[in-house]
């Protein structure tokens, strides 16, 4: 079944609009990469110190605004079903997401020892991960291949845009083809983790799914991350054990807090998503400030703009439909 979209007013000028700006991006991450190859030094502070530090609260303010624009979503739609698979099966969703959780959590680590100062090994892993994008966007129809299933960015996207503050319209898919049949953030960022964790969100059961096990664990990786620090591939599996040991940490601690005070799945997980992205602008704060050689007096800023935007989206979050609002349950 096909969902058209209908345009609104000024809809062709706003797809022009959303066009240049996927060819934009597309671009300067090409340019990245010879910049990485070439001066790595500036292109990995552009890219560590000023273009990642702001995709989490693009998150917060709707994930859409990256997916219309991110690189890597633009080349799996330019490749989009060539070689006629279709959309990804049903009973591949769960696996699919578990592979994109994977990816993240061994990618994430990787900057510590490899990533944030060699040039070089990052634009490998860029090229790599464009090809993937690339060869399962020919495979899978629309996003269902890579953008919808293993995408390494996906779960945070989905954690963070559960409540999104603006609307913002699907600049990839005038018409829903259903290359996934549930879970997609560009349909309804709001339904998504509801709908990828079934029924299991009406219990405690949701803690033991893939998704609602990396929500509980994130605060934990994110602050794991932040107490190691940059070093020699040497050092890899003494970082892959102190930020698992924190990830641990984070999911024990939540699954007694879940069940001590009954809160539901929607409740607990807005409240982890918050925790996390407030672990991270606390510590990127500062990071960003002092590799950027700016002011002390900058930190604060950074700081009181991100737990400002949390605020807010945590207020946003109290307006969600009742059957996706905080649910009390008797412990099973």
């Amino acid at each position: 079944m096909q969902v058209k979209s209908m345009p609104g007013p000024g809809g062709a000028a706003c797809g022009r609009l959303w066009r240049g700006a996927q060819i934009g991006v597309l671009v300067v991450t090409l340019l990245l990469v010879p910049g990485l190859l070439l001066v790595p030094g500036i292109a990995l502070s552009l890219l560590w110190d000023v273009a990642i530090p702001v995709l989490p609260a693009v998150f917060l303010i709707n994930p859409k605004l990256w997916r219309n624009v991110c690189p890597l979503g633009t080349l799996n739609m330019l490749a989009h079903g060539r070689l006629r698979v279709g959309g990804l099966p049903e009973r591949l969703l769960p696996g699919a997401g578990l592979v994109g959780i994977v990816l993240l959590l061994l990618m994430v680590p990787a900057r510590r020892f490899l990533f944030n100062e060699n040039g070089p090994a990052l634009a490998i892993a860029i090229l790599t991960v464009a090809l993937l994008a690339l060869l399962l966007g020919a495979l899978f129809s629309r996003k269902a291949g890579f953008c919808n299933a293993i995408c390494p960015v996906l779960p945070v996207e989905r954690l963070y845009g559960q409540s999104p503050l603006l609307n913002v319209a699907n600049a990839h898919c005038s018409t829903c083809v259903q290359c996934v049949s549930r879970g997609c953030l560009d349909v309804a960022p709001g339904k998504s983790i509801p709908q990828t964790l079934g029924s299991a969100r009406l219990s405690h059961a949701w803690l033991q799914t893939g998704f609602g096990a990396f929500a509980a664990g994130f605060p934990g990786f994110v602050l794991g991350y932040y107490l190691t620090a940059n070093g020699p591939i040497a050092m890899a599996g003494e970082i892959y054990l102190s930020i698992a040991a924190c990830t641990g940490t984070s999911y024990l601690l939540t699954q007694l807090v879940v069940r001590g005070l009954q809160l539901g799945a929607e409740a607990a997980i807005h409240l982890l998503g918050a925790l996390a992205i407030g672990i991270y602008y606390w510590f990127a704060g500062a990071v960003v400030t002092d590799h950027l050689g700016l002011h002390g007096g900058a930190t604060v800023v950074i700081r009181a703009l991100a737990f400002t935007l949390i605020g807010l989206w945590l207020w946003r979050a109290r307006g969600t439909p009742p059957d996706t609002r905080r649910i009390l349950l008797r412990a099973r």
